[in-house]
């Protein structure tokens, strides 16, 4: 039974783009549908939010999303041009907001289609992974959507004609966002909970390292090493390695019931074994994000 993780994700967000790589592992370890689903960053969704937020916000979310890039070997700079026509200086967002509506109904153009994490997967880099300068210019969007199967100007021609229909899909997101109880991207909802994943998600390496190849499995081991959490203080190892044991004990009780094949797990069925195994890896990676 394949499961649906709605993740809710801005083109303005450096931890949306570091967490892609993760979402890609999780769909390759998961029998999950990941619905990426494009909302407008907090500068556009929440107006006037950058006068009332501290003025170290900004700076450290930069700095924070540099961290865990380097951590995670994402390749990553600032995107240039800035998605959000914004004065770094004193914070004031521009009322005219040309690039952050094309990317954002480009992405409800390939939810329609069913395709906008490929299509994420593919725009993405081209702002973030620090090859590209003007990446609004020239063809640059235009050859990464085509090596996705995408045709850009068609996507752009039928925005054009019909805006108001991709709007209503962001806005319906947005709508669903906010519905899922954070406020934050990336966030990622499942069977009705969120899960946010901030900058300090590198530290699912440390809760849940996979074994194995890649092949979809909802019973693969997960394995934690000797040196899993060994840059964290004392505290935080010992809670980062209680998590783990956690999943560890899950998977052999699990395990070993079923080969038993106890009365219980039969009556658990896979679906739901399937969720307790998605919800426990959301939840480690939620739990170990803030520690």
């Amino acid at each position: 039974m394949t499961f649906i993780v709605d993740l809710f994700f801005s083109f303005r967000s450096p931890y949306s783009y570091l967490a892609l790589t993760k979402t890609r592992e999780m769909v390759k370890t998961y029998d999950v549908f990941v619905r990426l689903r494009p909302v407008y960053p907090i500068a556009v969704r929440i107006p006037n939010f950058f006068k009332h937020a501290s003025p170290n916000f900004a700076k450290y979310v930069f700095l924070d999303s540099a961290r865990v890039a380097l951590h995670d070997g994402i390749p990553f700079r600032r995107p240039r041009p800035d998605p959000i026509v914004q004065d770094m200086t004193t914070l004031e967002v521009a009322a005219e907001q040309p690039y952050i509506h094309r990317l954002t109904r480009l992405g409800a153009a390939a939810q329609i289609d069913g395709r906008s994490l490929e299509f994420v997967e593919a725009i993405a880099p081209v702002l973030w992974d620090g090859s590209t300068d003007g990446w609004n210019e020239g063809n640059h969007l235009e050859r990464a959507a085509s090596q996705a199967g995408f045709n850009l100007r068609n996507l752009d021609a039928a925005i054009t004609a019909d805006p108001g229909r991709y709007e209503d899909i962001i806005a319906s997101n947005e709508k669903d966002h906010a519905a899922s109880g954070h406020w934050g991207v990336p966030t990622f909802a499942f069977e009705g909970e969120p899960f946010f994943w901030p900058g300090s998600n590198s530290s699912l390496d440390l809760a849940a390292a996979r074994q194995g190849n890649s092949k979809k499995s909802l019973t693969k081991p997960k394995t934690f090493g000797r040196d899993s959490g060994a840059h964290l203080p004392g505290s935080d190892r010992l809670l980062t390695f209680m998590a783990g044991l956690v999943v560890v004990a899950f998977d052999t009780w699990l395990n070993r019931a079923e080969k038993g094949k106890s009365i219980l797990v039969q009556q658990l069925g896979h679906p739901v074994k399937a969720r307790l195994r998605i919800t426990i890896d959301l939840r480690l990676h939620n739990f170990t994000s803030f520690n």
